[in-house]
């Protein structure tokens, strides 16, 4: 695992829509207890989630853009910068899933490339935010995943992301084999949907993940602790 704590792969989530405050603030305190890299919370939470979290590492993440990938490229700038405003470190976007369907990789690019503008300005506490594409690979041939994740490096993106979790499927190894291997060493992996269990966890990695998003993260430490 890249001598990481397998803790440090998790960006903890609750993305629910009716995710109460009494659960996003159990979110944060099992984040905080485990030291996970982040957790991921819908932009209504990432004020809560940034006072929460101030003294420890543990990163806030919300989504934009979210789950579709369909608003214009202009809701998804203001949204990002509300977010980054209220506290957030690392923005989780959708990309175009149509224009990628389409083969228009120039829209897919301007779009990613508007939004790592933005991340990638520095706050009054000096720190730029981290930008994750989601490419939602279940909806995508593997020909799109590899022309999806060079819009992404192109467009100054930090990281590629599997999914939303909301949609057909979720992360799988083949995927995350495959974006691994295009993007290689420029730019970071993030699987996220259906990891459920330890193997789930272990599988990705090995894969080339360098993030899990995962609603049972706190499972998968408990049964890593157990071994």
């Amino acid at each position: 695992m890249n001598n990481k704590p397998l803790n440090k792969y998790f960006d903890h989530t609750l993305l629910r829509a009716d995710a109460a405050e009494a659960q996003i603030q159990a979110l944060l305190a099992e984040a905080a207890e485990y030291d996970f890299a982040a957790v991921c919370v819908n932009g209504c939470h990432v004020r809560t989630a940034a006072r929460a979290l101030a003294d420890t590492d543990v990163k806030v993440a919300t989504v934009v853009g979210f789950p579709l990938g369909a608003m214009s490229p202009e809701a998804k700038v203001q949204e990002t910068r509300i977010a980054i405003a209220d506290g957030a470190d690392e923005i989780d976007m959708v990309m175009n899933i149509g224009a990628a369907k389409d083969g228009r990789w120039d829209v897919v690019e301007r779009e990613i490339a508007a939004l790592a503008e933005v991340c990638q300005q520095e706050d009054e506490s000096g720190r730029p935010a981290l930008l994750k594409v989601i490419l939602e690979t279940c909806l995508l041939t593997d020909e799109e995943i590899v022309a999806a994740c060079l819009a992404a490096q192109r467009a100054g993106a930090d990281f590629v992301k599997t999914s939303t979790g909301f949609s057909t499927g979720g992360a799988t190894v083949h995927a995350v084999e495959l974006m691994k291997k295009t993007v290689g060493e420029t730019m970071q992996v993030k699987a996220s949907g259906g990891i459920r269990s330890l193997s789930d966890a272990k599988a990705m990695i090995a894969a080339g993940a360098d993030r899990l998003g995962c609603s049972a993260s706190v499972d998968i430490m408990k049964a890593c602790l157990q071994k």
